[in-house]
């Protein structure tokens, strides 16, 4: 009970403390050349103040405070102390104190991080940041209290849903959030900069950096995630098109264009407005994958919490910041008139601006078909649910252009290209598209469609290869990470169309065969571990003279009383062997579904091949 209350207290007093950063912080705006040390004082005050309230939770969840409502509804007393401390930002409440946590903890870098920089700026960051940590405070304190009380005290907490008691997802909030407040900064920046018209390349190489540690942190984060969802939920893909997997990709598609954009104003100090647009955007859509998910408006199989009355505090909130970042766009914002005219059509500035609007059509698909179930339920009560079938539908045609011009586009020059010896280009793309002919013309598949698409991917990576290896383009971060992306999409490609499933009903002693798999159901055994019951399933699968062993399970937890899938799965290079067992209600038959998954090692290894090269980049400009 004791952490809980230092718990509580601290997130009042850190609250409390914001007024005195906001009377140095304006005082100091109109006198002194330099940052008065009160203001990095108190901030770092503040700080620490949400990191004693930070661990006070972390304490009550490892002591099985039970007097505390948080640990009550996430935790139990014979769950283990790793799940027991990531309980702590497993739930609604703690997830939150994780943000403010780390909302605090950015700025505080930010002001030590940037002494050669104008100080108004400085100060401005801090008190457009100082906005979100207050509304934050404001939430947490008022409806979301991590260190609520119940009485009488329970003996017994509800415990951790299963199915977040995994070391990947354990890990996956922490970094997740580290990408999204990473783009806090930016918003923050961004706007100070154009109140004092200070966007510039100085600004840009300084603040590229920060969306650099965003980028890499939020692609790590989907990827955890990703991994989790493939082996944890039972669906055996890497990406459902879930709502909360949606509401991750969103920032992560306006981060990507935005570190497009800035290095274009880095270079030619022009898209300024592009800069601004995909700053705002980036934190709005970032603020909405915390907030939405968590509030249990999105309905999605990865939604844990259900409170929609939180909802209208969090629409009001980022209403709020949505209106002041507008506001000060349009009146303090001025249009340069040589971003319309400082570049030729034939330039590496025209191909990044026609990607960014290919990324602006990706995430608009994706925005719509993530929110229009939410909107047509309030206007109609009707709920449905959006599937890949509408992903795929408008998004994979546009997705061959793109990759031609973000082929293309690091071959050309900035402000004027000739297509003068540009020739292997041509030829390049000639033998992409009849490789991928040549692959597909055996599958029965839609031939015209994914030969071109397949082709166009091939053209990304050959290009990108030799930029990279034979070329040996000086911007090796760029092509490191365009290679891994054109590996990335290639993976999932041909794992879309060698995928093989086979979905029956088993007993023990039962085989199924076909003509190409034969499943055998061996045994079933009964293991007791220290927080559920597991009915392991035993398994030989037959194919091409091949036998392999696989052994998914059934685990029926104690506390809560919830009964979870768990695939086995036998990982190669070129394809993963992935199974999971179901019951089959009031019979002794499981449900068995067995797949072969061809690349998904593929998809994570380029995934990392994405964040190394935003990592070389990182470490390259030391100017955090």
């Amino acid at each position: 009970m004791i952490y809980s209350s230092i718990g509580y207290y601290s997130l009042v007093f850190g609250l409390i403390i914001s007024i005195p950063i906001f009377f140095f912080s304006i005082k100091n705006l109109r006198n002194d050349e330099i940052l008065d040390i009160k203001i990095i004082n108190f901030s770092f005050i503040q700080l620490l103040l949400v990191i004693i309230s930070f661990f006070g939770l972390i304490l009550s969840f490892v002591n099985s405070d039970f007097s505390n409502v948080t640990v009550f509804n996430n935790s139990h007393t014979t769950k283990p102390l790793f799940y027991k401390i990531s309980g702590t930002w497993g739930n609604h409440e703690g997830s939150l104190l994780l943000w403010l946590l780390v909302l605090n903890l950015f700025i505080f870098i930010f002001l030590i991080r940037t002494k050669s920089l104008l100080k108004n700026y400085r100060i401005l960051t801090l008190l457009f940041q100082q906005i979100i940590i207050i509304g934050f405070f404001i939430f947490l304190i008022s409806s979301s209290n991590p260190f609520d009380y119940v009485f009488p005290i329970p003996n017994e907490g509800l415990g951790l849903n299963p199915i977040l008691q995994d070391p990947a997802l354990a890990i996956h909030p922490p970094i997740l959030y580290l990408g999204y407040v990473g783009s806090s900064i930016i918003f923050s920046s961004v706007l100070a900069a154009t109140a004092l018209n200070y966007i510039s390349k100085i600004w840009a190489k300084h603040i590229k950096s920060w969306i650099l540690a965003s980028w890499i942190f939020l692609t790590l984060g989907i990827l955890l995630g990703s991994i989790w969802a493939y082996y944890e939920l039972g669906w055996g893909g890497f990406w459902f098109w879930d709502p909360v997997e949606n509401v991750s990709l969103m920032p992560w598609l306006a981060l990507t264009t935005l570190l497009h954009c800035i290095s274009v104003l880095e270079k030619r100090s022009i898209l300024s407005s592009w800069v601004i647009i995909l700053s705002i955007t980036t934190f709005t859509l970032s603020m909405c994958g915390t907030f939405l998910v968590r509030s249990g408006i999105l309905n999605s199989v990865h939604t844990f919490a259900n409170d929609p009355e939180r909802g209208l505090y969090i629409l009001t909130f980022l209403f709020i910041l949505i209106s002041i970042s507008l506001f000060v766009f349009f009146i303090f914002h001025k249009t340069d008139k040589k971003d319309f005219v400082s570049f030729s059509l034939l330039s590496k500035e025209t191909s990044i601006l026609v990607n960014n609007w290919f990324m602006m059509y990706f995430l608009s698909v994706i925005l719509i078909g993530t929110v229009y179930p939410i909107f047509l339920d309030v206007l109609s009560s009707e709920q449905i649910s959006v599937g890949p079938p509408f992903y795929h539908k408008l998004i994979i045609p546009f997705l061959i252009p793109f990759f031609i011009f973000m082929a293309i586009g690091p071959q050309l020059k900035w402000i004027k290209s000739e297509l003068e010896g540009k020739l292997y280009l041509l030829i390049i793309f000639l033998f992409s598209i009849i490789l991928s002919f040549l692959i597909l013309r055996n599958l029965g598949t839609k031939l015209l469609l994914n030969t071109i698409l397949i082709g166009s991917a091939f053209y990304l990576f050959f290009s990108t290869t030799r930029d990279l290896f034979i070329k040996k383009s000086k911007n090796f971060s760029q092509n490191l990470s365009h290679l891994g992306f054109s590996l990335l999409i290639l993976s999932i490609l041909f794992n879309n169309i060698f995928s093989r499933e086979i979905i029956t009903n088993l007993k023990v002693g039962e085989k199924f065969n076909n003509d190409k798999f034969q499943i055998e159901f061996n045994d079933l055994k009964k293991i007791e571990k220290q927080n559920y019951v597991s009915f392991k399933g035993y398994f030989s699968i037959k194919e091409n003279e091949i036998e392999d062993k696989l052994e998914p399970e059934l685990r029926v937890y104690n506390q809560p009383n919830i009964v979870t899938s768990e695939a086995d799965i036998k990982i190669t290079f070129f394809y993963d062997k992935f199974i999971t067992m179901n019951t089959v209600q009031n019979e002794e038959y499981f449900n068995i579904r067995y797949q072969v998954k061809p690349f998904i090692l593929w998809i994570w290894l380029s995934v990392l091949l994405i964040s190394l090269g935003g990592i070389i980049s990182l470490f390259n400009k030391k100017s955090l």
